[in-house]
């Protein structure tokens, strides 16, 4: 890879490590207690919310940008 590939992954990782930090400590605020004992299901439907929200945000960006209407 390139020095400057190189770079931007460094920037990928770093701001990666910061956003899961506040991310994890924000559902713990949310949801309390020890993630790894949280049901299975519990678990399961929290990761298709976070899908429909991904879906639901890109979905809305795609028709801003194709759109024009960015902001």
């Amino acid at each position: 890879m390139t020095l400057e590939q190189e770079k931007h992954l460094q920037q990928i990782k770093d701001e990666f490590v910061v956003l899961a930090d506040a991310k994890y400590r924000k559902g713990q605020e949310e949801h309390g207690g020890d993630l790894f004992d949280k049901d299975v299901l519990w678990l399961l439907d929290q990761i298709l919310y976070e899908a429909i929200d991904q879906v639901v945000y890109a979905l809305t960006l795609r028709e801003k940008l194709v759109l024009g209407g960015v902001k």
